[in-house]
């Protein structure tokens, strides 16, 4: 594991975050649940390009917005199967302590919703106005 991330995962873990990100100079924490944080950092332009992040849960939402952030590593306590590909595809060293077919609602019932609202896009920039939209605007 490489040894940012191994921090960010402790700070994740001691500090009750959902989410973390770091360039060792500057640290960003969020206890915010799903994709808001990330929605919300790069709405209000926060410049992640080089960062690492640890989150307690990455799907392909949110790792298509970890690539448009910019960031080189991502470290996930759970990471569905279609988030590990887009982190691959992308080249963002991806570390993980469990893999999942797919991330479910927060009633444990089905798929999550914004896991649904991103199935059919490949294209992380369009991916991020699809989510933006959803998160910001409650569609």
């Amino acid at each position: 594991m490489n040894e940012l991330l191994t921090k960010l995962k402790t700070v994740l873990e001691e500090g009750g975050y959902t989410c973390v990100l770091s360039d060792s100079e500057r640290t960003l924490t969020s206890k915010e649940r799903g994709i808001l944080p990330l929605v919300l950092w790069l709405e209000n332009g926060e410049e992640l390009r080089g960062f690492s992040a640890a989150d307690k849960i990455v799907g392909k939402a949110a790792a298509m917005l970890y690539v448009c952030m910019g960031v080189r590593a991502v470290h996930a306590a759970v990471l569905a199967e279609e988030g590990l590909k887009m982190l691959e595809k992308y080249g963002i060293e991806t570390e993980y302590d469990v893999l999942t077919p797919h991330i479910v609602n927060r009633a444990g019932d089905g798929v999550c919703p914004m896991e649904r609202a991103v199935s059919a896009v490949s294209d992380p920039a369009a991916g991020r106005q699809i989510l933006k939209s959803k998160v910001l605007h409650r569609e």
